[in-house]
């Protein structure tokens, strides 16, 4: 395969104001202990199914809002708060339940006490909690109480072919933005509770657990990682190699899981299938392609058919020393990242390289901070500081040519600030949060990130808030439930039993 190497023309200021972000942040709600909330999703937030902007990720305790694409920073951000102040003057009202403001969880109870999230009877519905009950099984279910911010761009114009090129190069620089913006260098005690470690007890008591120069562990050893998913081999170098090999993963029966079977003797369903994937979102990656889909539609069909409509940027924790988790400053360093892996040269992946950004990634998520650590690029040793100094000084173009798209100086401010915590490593998230743990709430992770909740709640909570607002947030809720209840009134009338429809669903001629 032919790939086209060559850098492309920063393209100009129209094209670049219609650069889209959109958010989707993930939170568990927690009680005032800053234990888990084991409550149902709240009646008066809308129908987790079908809300526009404010639903569930994997489990009942944990909400996921969701911003619209946007052509600016701010009026996204804006957003992402608005939709933050509804939701915490609900669960005020309903409890004084409240947003766990850090990427690892809050204080668990047992594996299978965590309660799965539920969309009613609909078959869609009820799919979605066969798939995270798939999840828990082989997973385990405190493993998908972490949350974090995905961050959904496009850019005008950009074929499938240039997004992959954008996500080779996003993969090969992706430890720039976790000793960047990693925030979790530590947890609580309760979340490796029986599984095998590496962690140091941070003081006598043992209140967290944590490793001295992580950036993120979320995105290390002790995340989202699989020894199933370790034998999927995507490749990434355009389009029909992506949907191939994954392809190949959703289809290819996988022994342990055929073991669990989909359902087990008394009827109850235990998983969605059998494969090794049991649909495309069960795929871990720092970044994916995507493409909007149709209701009941795959989204390997949907990409096939109409090609890359976005990125989606995983890789993010959420920052605890920010309202609602992520600052504008560093949006706009993922503007200017995003386009710089988009223009540059991009040469195809190989196995090698694949096994390198690995390497890469666990080194940078569990050590990224130690003085002198050394990554792999090509097979030689490179310092970490060096090559993200060097990244970030090819990145300057970029935020130069958003400046000026934008009549600002806010893309280069961000970029300066990036550079300034490859300096000073203290000025990184992950080190304030260790260096707070430890000297301000004596060793106890839970009692940091606890307080950090409580700040961002009462920030967001004292700022202002229309009727208006309120009658709007309103609406969408009790046109969701109704939504739903159309839904669930369709599948009951239309012929088809769940257990047709999921076969119909998970056939392979669907994935084509």
């Amino acid at each position: 395969m032919k790939i086209s190497q060559a850098p492309m023309a920063i393209p100009d200021s129209d094209r670049l104001k219609g650069i889209r972000r959109g958010i989707e942040k993930e939170g568990l709600r927690v009680q005032p202990s800053g234990s888990l909330a084991l409550t149902p999703h709240p009646l008066a937030l809308g129908a987790a199914l079908t809300h526009p902007h404010i639903t569930t990720d994997y489990s009942e305790s944990q909400i996921e809002l969701i911003t619209g694409a946007r052509l600016g920073v701010e009026e996204c951000l804006d957003e992402l708060v608005h939709i933050h102040q509804f939701v915490l003057r609900t669960l005020k009202e309903q409890g004084g339940e409240m947003l766990w403001a850090s990427s690892m969880p809050c204080q668990l109870p047992t594996d299978e006490t965590i309660p799965l999230a539920r969309y009613g009877s609909s078959h869609s519905g009820r799919s979605k909690s066969v798939y995270r009950m798939g999840l828990g099984h082989r997973y385990g279910r405190r493993m998908q109480t972490i949350s974090g911010i995905h961050y959904n761009w496009s850019l005008p114009g950009v074929s499938s072919s240039e997004y992959f090129s954008l996500i080779r190069n996003f993969r090969r620089h992706a430890f720039v933005l976790l000793y960047l913006y990693g925030a979790s260098p530590a947890l609580c005690p309760c979340f490796v509770q029986g599984r095998e470690h590496r962690l140091q007890r941070l003081g006598s008591e043992g209140q967290a657990l944590y490793l001295p120069h992580a950036t993120s562990l979320r995105m290390g050893r002790l995340g989202y990682q699989s020894d199933a998913q370790a034998s999927i081999n995507v490749s990434y170098n355009g389009l029909q190699g992506y949907a191939d090999s994954l392809h190949e993963a959703l289809t290819r029966a996988y022994p342990a899981y055929e073991q669990l079977g989909v359902r087990n003797p008394g009827g109850d369903y235990n998983q969605l299938g059998t494969g090794l994937l049991q649909i495309e979102n069960e795929f871990y990656g720092t970044i994916r392609p995507k493409r909007t889909v149709s209701r009941g539609e795959r989204p390997l069909h949907a990409l096939r058919e109409r090609g890359v409509e976005y990125v989606e940027v995983r890789l993010m924790d959420l920052d605890p020393f920010e309202q609602v988790g992520i600052a504008a400053p560093t949006m706009r360093m993922l503007d200017v990242f995003l386009l710089h892996c988009l223009m540059s040269d991009s040469p195809p992946d190989t196995p090698e390289e694949i096994a390198e950004l690995k390497h890469n990634q666990h080194l940078t998520a569990e050590r990224g901070r130690e003085p002198g650590l050394m990554l792999l690029r090509g097979g030689r040793e490179i310092g970490l500081r060096d090559w993200a100094q060097e990244v970030l000084a090819q990145c300057q173009p970029f935020a130069l040519a958003l400046d000026r798209a934008h009549d600002c100086e806010d893309y280069s401010q961000a970029l300066a600030q990036a550079l300034a915590r490859v300096e000073q490593p203290v000025q990184t998230p992950s080190a304030r949060v260790l260096e707070q743990i430890i000297g301000l709430y004596g060793n106890s992770f839970a009692r940091f990130a606890l307080a950090s909740s409580e700040h961002s709640r009462d920030s967001l909570l004292a700022l202002p808030w229309s009727g208006e607002q309120q009658q709007r947030f309103e609406q969408w809720a009790a046109q969701s439930l109704q939504e739903q209840r159309d839904m669930e009134v369709a599948d009951a009338q239309g012929g088809l039993d769940f257990e047709q429809w999921r076969q119909r669903y998970m056939s392979a001629a669907n994935l084509l």
